[in-house]
């Protein structure tokens, strides 16, 4: 008799966007699963480039579930249970973990039953003397609810590392929930498109002529020409809730060659406001 794979990505997720952590199987766990958070010994492999760090992380945490009294998604055994969590630990670097201990680490994903990775994605850091490398990822997670039906929410945030001994660990984790009202009732500061006009325009008096938007895949790339004659890109990334994030901004320099800058478009709004006190 022929086998019968079953596709369980078809109960887990609706989503269109492939889950990208899907790399480890019960076997790899095996190795760890009666060790504690502190005894763990990881092979170099797991850490041999930052997206490498990032993809076996999130693929150890895929079928990780913290349950709490009072909420299901299921029933039975959900997933590998809490078995994958010392292991994700020892991804931080020492100096993370003295900041946060297993137990703090634990409570983070407490009512978290599954994890997808959606996207990552390396970006800027304006000052960076530690020589941190930042990632932008994007999680689709199921949690349970008092009625035992799972909810599915979505998470967006940013992933720190830093290259110890030769291999790139964890350095700071940092995340934020996704929702879905704000954007369809106060649409313009979720939307790439209108908010660079409004904040870079209308609060800043920096546009002279707005050049046509690109977008690939989740990116987008907001251009204009300044009134300083110089051009500008604002780039943002689009979450799965539909709304634009901002990552970056570039200005064109004399060479030609794209500069980071930062600018705070907030800025404009309190030295207007300043100034018309004053005036007033």
């Amino acid at each position: 008799m022929d086998e019968i794979i079953v596709d369980t990505e078809t109960y887990f997720r609706p989503s269109k966007l492939p889950a990208l952590n899907t790399r480890f199987d019960w076997n790899f766990f095996e190795t760890y699963m009666f060790d504690n958070a502190s005894e763990i010994k990881l092979p170099s492999w797991l850490f041999s480039t930052p997206e490498e760090t990032i993809l076996n992380y999130f693929s150890i945490l895929r079928e990780a579930a913290n349950p709490v009294e009072g909420k299901g998604a299921g029933c039975g055994t959900l997933g590998n249970g809490r078995a994958p969590y010392p292991i994700a630990y020892n991804f931080l670097t020492k100096a993370y973990q003295e900041q946060l201990t297993y137990e703090q680490y634990l409570r983070k994903f407490e009512n978290i039953l599954h994890i997808s990775l959606l996207k990552y994605h390396n970006v800027p850091l304006y000052e960076n003397p530690d020589n941190i490398l930042r990632y932008f990822v994007e999680l689709e997670t199921i949690e349970g609810t008092e009625r035992n039906q799972g909810s599915f929410v979505y998470y967006y945030g940013f992933v720190d590392l830093l290259k110890e001994n030769g291999e790139y660990r964890i350095s700071n984790l940092e995340f934020h929930g996704e929702n879905y009202l704000c954007a369809p009732y106060h649409g313009w500061a979720y939307d790439a498109e209108m908010s660079v006009p409004i904040r870079y325009g209308d609060w800043c008096d920096m546009i002279e002529e707005m050049y046509p938007f690109r977008q690939e895949g989740y990116i987008k790339n907001i251009s204009f020409r300044g009134k300083d004659g110089m051009d500008y890109i604002i780039v943002f990334y689009q979450l799965a809730n539909g709304t634009d994030i901002e990552i970056a901004q570039y200005r064109k320099g004399k060479t030609g060659e794209w500069e980071l800058i930062k600018l705070n478009p907030e800025d404009c709004i309190r030295e207007k406001n300043t100034r018309q006190t004053h005036e007033g």
